[in-house]
């Protein structure tokens, strides 16, 4: 855990001033301390506040969080993310609390499929398609994962969709991830129109103007990004792909193509390193404050259920990725493709 001392500097690095980071400290050694006397581990994403990072046990994308949240011994698990994200903690850890500190932590994309209209879907496409699979982006409620034959993250999408015997597979909700895979699988995908409202604001112009802004900087997008983006990257990968391409590599200048949040991680990570932002600001992961946590475990308070028939049904779909993306004896680097050159050390 950093030392509160150097919270001052890692918040000043990225613009906050120092009456801020002041009150922000008094915070994190608040939450440290519930913390322990509530036996919980916090889990964090990356497009959270960077002063949630302070008081993070782990930090990472939605598959590196699904794998921790499976192995969580602690009593309680909050969860610094969006609402589907706690769900699926509570999904692998029934017996335990799961808290989302602020319930106001939701997610566009999440919403734009609904359980009742994807079972009408299976339905029509399964007439058509007798070895249909369906493939559920973790960015999906609890009841649209128990319709799911698997579940995938950003980091493992083409992987998980391969890895499956089906030829034809219903790819939700995401439009544009269900673009990247096409271009990475020689299966049939159907895409469900949804978007993350992010990434989908994120033009291909603007990344062009930051490449001429920035020649010698490596453009590192991530897959929810529209086609016309995606054409400009020297890598497209997940946010903890991007973390570890970014570390690896001999560049010293990156332009991130991603939520906003990222950025702040990774200049707090790697000070020695420029990282332009062409990005856009997630208001749901962004929901969450030192404040909202504080009172999280002070009162228990926003415990996340799911109800058992469909915990069960989602668990088959999330522990199915898992499986099928299983990391070797070591642990294994986030995965991505590489559109340029791998960095030292490979990508």
């Amino acid at each position: 855990m950093p030392e509160t001392k150097d919270i001052h500097s890692r918040l000043a690095a990225i613009g906050y001033p120092r009456a801020e980071s002041e009150r922000l400290a008094v915070l994190v050694e608040r939450v440290r301390a519930l913390k322990k006397e509530k036996n919980a581990c916090l889990l964090a994403h990356s497009y959270q506040r960077p002063e949630i990072f302070e008081v993070a046990d782990v930090i990472g994308d939605s598959l590196a969080l699904s794998r921790k949240a499976e192995k969580v011994e602690s009593a309680i698990i909050v969860f610094c993310g969006v609402h589907f994200m706690a769900e699926t903690a509570k999904i692998l850890n029934p017996t335990r609390t799961v808290l989302l500190p602020n319930l106001a932590a939701g997610c566009s994309l999440a919403e734009s499929v609904e359980a009742g209209a994807l079972e009408v879907r299976i339905i029509e496409l399964k007439a058509k398609y007798s070895d249909l699979a369906v493939v559920a982006y973790v960015n999906t409620t609890a009841a649209v994962k128990a319709f799911a034959d698997t579940v995938c993250t950003s980091a493992n999408a083409p992987e998980v969709v391969n890895a499956l015997p089906n030829k034809n597979i219903l790819f939700l909700p995401d439009r544009n991830l269900a673009a990247w895979v096409a271009q990475n699988t020689s299966k049939n995908i159907i895409a469900w129109d949804g978007d993350c409202y992010v990434h989908e604001e994120i033009s291909g112009d603007s990344v062009a103007q930051m490449k001429a802004q920035h020649p010698h900087a490596k453009v590192l997008v991530h897959p929810e990004c529209r086609t016309d983006v995606i054409k400009l990257a020297d890598a497209v990968l997940s946010t903890e792909g991007m973390l570890a391409w970014a570390k690896k590599s001999d560049a010293k200048e990156f332009v991130i193509v991603t939520e906003c949040g990222l950025s702040d991680r990774l200049l707090q990570e790697m000070p020695d390193r420029i990282f332009y932002r062409s990005c856009q600001v997630c208001k749901y992961m962004k929901a969450i404050t030192l404040e909202d946590v504080v009172t999280s475990l002070e009162k228990n308070r926003f415990v996340i259920t799911v109800p058992e028939d469909i915990r069960l049904r989602a668990e088959k779909a999330v522990r199915r990725m898992l499986e099928l993306t299983a990391a070797p004896a070591g642990g294994s680097a986030p995965k991505g493709r590489d559109l340029a050159h791998p960095p030292a050390g490979g990508a």
